[in-house]
């Protein structure tokens, strides 16, 4: 069995596409949808999404954690945030706009989402605070007492020592 050769005018390899160069990972979002696709109409029923990874930030000051996650869209009520001791895992699902028409292109994430983060030291799981603004979910999880650092004053006893001799 023979393979096909795509040929090239003048022989010269073909150049990377100019958008390629801008988000090399559009391409594998590309496959993935298509190959799920593919795997839903081989097996049938529903297949399960192949979750993807929210941008974030984590930020750590003297007493807590935050955690700055970008999810432009999405309703506080289709967030789920889960804290297993040192552990925080959030997930939800973007869902996908009911169009009229011809979609032509669409660049933006839609499906499941989980962004998962393991921290270090103790944790206080049970004043964790998390709110949405402006498309950023903004989770602080504060340090337990004792993995908090605290400063310690150190005393002379030289002098001590002297003055009572």
């Amino acid at each position: 069995m023979t393979t096909p050769v795509r040929r090239h005018r003048g022989g010269a390899m073909q150049d990377r596409p100019a958008g390629w160069a801008r988000n090399p990972l559009t391409e594998f979002d590309q496959l993935l949808s298509e190959m799920s696709g593919l795997m839903e109409s081989t097996v049938g029923g529903t297949v399960p999404a192949v979750a993807w990874t929210p941008l974030a930030d984590v930020t750590e000051s003297d007493d807590a954690f935050q955690v700055e996650i970008e999810l432009p869209g999405v309703k506080s009520k289709d967030i789920s945030v889960d804290a297993n001791g040192q552990e925080l895992v959030v997930t939800g699902e973007i869902k996908e706009k009911e169009r009229k028409g011809v979609l032509r292109r669409s660049t933006r994430r839609t499906g499941a989402f989980e962004y998962r983060l393991r921290l270090p030291g103790e944790l206080d799981t049970e004043k964790i605070d998390a709110h949405m603004s402006g498309g950023v979910l903004t989770i602080t999880v504060p340090k337990a007492e004792a993995a908090k650092p605290r400063h310690v004053e150190i005393s002379d006893r030289s002098e001590s020592t002297e003055s009572s001799g």
